[in-house]
């Protein structure tokens, strides 16, 4: 049966993640604050695979994608039981439009995101990125571009990096939420912006 990932934002990011599902074999279902009928022609352009629903639509996929801007992430993620959900975090804790960045109190993004998705089996993953390069294809030159990916749930990390591999990402485990996770920060960890390769083995 084929996976489905459900994505949370329509955005440049929330529409790179639905490209690599569908790059990967999977479907996507994507979701925004507006409704399916506002994402009727972004659907058509991804062509097959490609669907729209609510946001609880989305949330029913076998993993969701957060991809909405910090601020509406409250708003995003209510009213859902978010229990043994596999969630990706690609989100970054930048206010928009004046690109300040949120007081986590000396929290990682991805635990303040955590504390709203109780229960959610969450993996910090695609926020270290840009949006194009997230997008493309992962194959460049000889190598594959490298993801990184953080969380506490052995399991549910491995079930997202079967989806990047799959798309053809070389996905790198940094460990735990929040060690791997101040390494992905946005800003001072030590991946954001970086576009890394991992070669392949000459034949």
């Amino acid at each position: 049966m084929t996976k489905t990932l459900g994505v949370i934002g329509a955005g440049n990011v929330g529409q790179a993640l639905a490209r690599q599902a569908l790059r990967a074999g999977y479907e996507a279902v994507l979701s925004n604050s507006r409704g399916p009928e506002s994402l009727r022609g972004l659907v058509t352009q991804l062509g097959d695979g490609a669907s729209a629903g609510t946001v609880a639509q989305a949330a029913e996929g076998d993993l969701v994608a957060l991809a909405v801007p910090w601020s509406a992430i409250p708003d995003a993620v209510s009213g859902i039981d978010w229990t043994g959900r596999i969630v990706i975090d690609a989100t970054n804790p930048i206010i928009s439009p004046s690109f300040e960045i949120a007081d986590l109190g000396g929290r990682t993004s991805s635990e303040v995101v955590a504390s709203l998705v109780p229960g959610a089996r969450l993996v910090k993953a695609a926020n270290t990125i840009l949006a194009a390069l997230l997008a493309a294809d992962p194959h460049e030159d000889r190598g594959r571009r490298v993801l990184t990916l953080s969380g506490d749930d052995a399991t549910a990390k491995a079930t997202v990096a079967e989806l990047f591999d799959a798309a053809g990402f070389a996905t790198i485990d940094l460990g735990g939420l929040v060690a791997g996770g101040r390494l992905q920060q946005v800003p001072g960890g030590a991946f954001p912006t970086r576009n890394l390769l991992q070669l392949e083995e000459a034949a």
